[in-house]
């Protein structure tokens, strides 16, 4: 949602800003990291001015490392925002993917960019023309998540973040 995007943006920018913050970890609520995009909203006037590639560049670029912990799922632009954060945590039960392809979608904030730089070009190019989810065990072998964990996923992600 726009809500979501905007709060992305402005949390951010608020932590590059004060010099006491030295990481920052994205997480999202109720056990799910992101199952991406309403597409309603893509046609929606209020979106105008805030769109999700923009963001994850801003993610990238962060001076400070960026933690995603992902629980649940992490699908579509919920996965380009994690693509965007330099390392992340996955609870071995979460799944990943783009599956934005099956209704004739192709993933519009750069996930197919970021992607096969992470975990080379048959792999990605696999993600992104099936659609399929991948468990965290396969993420970890790939190399899209760093770590996976069967405790609490935000905790081990600001472990990572204070380690790093």
């Amino acid at each position: 949602s726009v809500a979501v995007l905007q709060a992305l943006k402005d949390g951010l920018k608020k932590a590059e800003a004060d010099p006491s913050v030295k990481a920052v970890m994205i997480c999202g609520e109720n056990g799910k990291f992101s199952a991406g995009a309403d597409i309603r909203g893509f046609s929606s006037p209020q979106t105008r001015g805030v769109s999700l590639a923009p963001i994850v560049s801003l993610i990238e670029s962060s001076e400070k490392p960026v933690v995603a912990a992902i629980e649940g799922v992490a699908l579509g632009g919920g996965l380009e925002v994690a693509l965007g954060c330099h390392y992340r945590v996955a609870h071995v039960k979460a799944r990943m993917g783009l599956p934005e392809v099956t209704i004739g979608l192709l993933p519009g904030a750069e996930g197919t960019q970021r992607l096969p730089r992470l975990i080379g070009v048959p792999a990605a190019l696999d993600m992104i023309t099936t659609g399929k989810h991948i468990p965290a065990t396969e993420a970890l072998k790939l190399g899209l998540v760093d770590e996976i964990v069967e405790e609490n996923t935000i905790e081990a992600a600001i472990r990572l973040a204070n380690k790093v």
